[in-house]
């Protein structure tokens, strides 16, 4: 990517998708390959108004010494500082950027077990600072080329062409050209999700049922309150921001308890490092109950046991197949694209801004209600060529999707 394009992206990131504002700080949680990249979204942030920019480095190759090295002890003994970074984000609610670019196999070989048993015993201590700032603060992911990503993707291509490649596609899914102002871009892409999101509100959905050729037959209940997002978000404090770049869902979180059938993966899952591909879930009385992988069974089997709630589901996602993401033909072996080239759920955690009046209720009153809490959160991709969507309200009947796409 040139200069000039890493200047926009950048810029784009600061101010569309993070929102920075003026005396806020930011976390930027990015690779140590993309520091070019990094100290231009560092003068971005600060051109916005940032008052300090603090980067928390990552390099994939170090992640899988330390998975592989460690003890269990040491990976699951929080260090103090990172402590002390939570409290502090819960105190200061600074924007937060988080720049994908891993290997989608790089941490093949990690004893997954290991891993989660850390993560597990991790979660409580860092839980109450992460419910602290949820929903009162700018996030946004998005995503940077690299060229062992590229070939992962474009695995026929020498590694100076798929990069090429991979940089083209990412820069086209954010809506950044070289002579357009991606800022006013994504000012009609939003608006572009609010008539659809409209209707889907205007009927209060109690229940959509989900049905495909390829074995998908599924029914999924929503709360009373609930209510479709999509497109940017808005913090509690009214900041608009734009948590995913890109993003082409309208998305809700169904009611905890409540999903009965079977589901079909139609794209691979890339999870902590390693592929789970070709698989299917059954859900009975909400929860997981059966599943099976043609590749990653274990890595599926942890990820359905890191605890107790991560086998029901925290979100329904709708995405027509003529999306731009899945009409380039290209599969990104990376969730936040490919979850907006398919229809698609998520295990674990959901989204309390997809209840009406959420602001105004406790914890435990958005539990009662029957929103799911979890420590993970995994998006993984249904959508098909001939999904059916059906909503019902009270029974009545309204098709939603037909044939992959809107029906309305």
């Amino acid at each position: 990517m040139n200069k000039k394009m890493m200047r926009k992206y950048a810029a784009l990131t600061a101010r569309t998708g993070a929102n920075v504002q003026k005396g806020q700080d930011v976390f930027i949680t990015i690779s140590a390959e993309l520091h070019e990249f990094a100290a231009l979204l560092a003068a971005e942030c600060y051109k916005a108004g940032a008052a300090a920019v603090h980067m928390q480095w990552t390099y994939q190759p170090i992640t899988k010494l330390a998975y592989k090295k460690q003890s269990l002890k040491t990976l699951s003994t929080p260090l103090p500082w990172n402590v002390e970074r939570f409290r502090y984000m819960a105190e200061k609610l600074p924007a937060r950027i988080v720049v994908l670019s891993d290997d989608p196999n790089g941490l093949d070989g990690v004893d997954f077990s290991k891993v989660s048993k850390a993560n597990q015993a991790i979660y409580p201590i860092i839980k109450p600072y992460r419910d602290a700032i949820e929903n009162r603060h700018q996030w946004c992911i998005i995503a940077f080329p690299t060229v062992k990503w590229a070939k992962r993707v474009f695995p026929q291509d020498t590694g100076s062409v798929a990069l090429k490649k991979l940089t083209d596609a990412i820069l086209a899914s954010v809506h950044i050209t070289e002579d357009n102002n991606p800022m006013e871009a994504w000012e009609k892409h939003n608006k572009s999700f609010k008539e659809r999101r409209a209707v889907l509100n205007s009927h209060h959905f109690d229940t959509l049922e989900y049905k495909s050729s390829n074995g998908t037959d599924f029914r999924v209940g929503f709360m009373e309150k609930s209510r479709w997002q999509g497109g940017c978000d808005t913090t509690i404090g009214g900041v608009v921001f734009n948590p995913n770049m890109p993003t082409e869902e309208l998305f809700c979180s169904p009611k905890k308890g409540v999903a009965e059938g079977r589901v079909v993966a139609t794209k691979p899952l890339s999870y902590n490092g390693s592929l789970i591909e070709n698989f299917e879930i059954t859900f009975h009385e909400g929860k997981a109950v059966s599943w099976k992988a043609e590749k990653g069974q274990e890595l599926l089997d942890k990820m359905l046991s890191m605890d107790e709630n991560a086998p029901y589901l925290g979100e329904c996602a709708l995405i027509p197949k003529d999306s731009p993401i899945n009409e380039s033909g290209i599969l990104f072996y990376e969730t936040l694209f490919d979850e907006n080239a398919s229809c698609h759920l998520a295990l674990g955690k959901g989204y309390a801004d997809t209840i009406e009046g959420f602001e105004n209720m406790t914890a435990e009153e958005l539990k009662k209600m029957g929103l799911n809490d979890s420590m993970i959160h995994v998006d993984f991709m249904i959508g098909s060529d001939d999904m059916s969507i059906t909503g019902y309200t009270n029974g009545v009947p309204f098709k939603i999707f037909e044939n992959g796409t809107w029906a309305f």
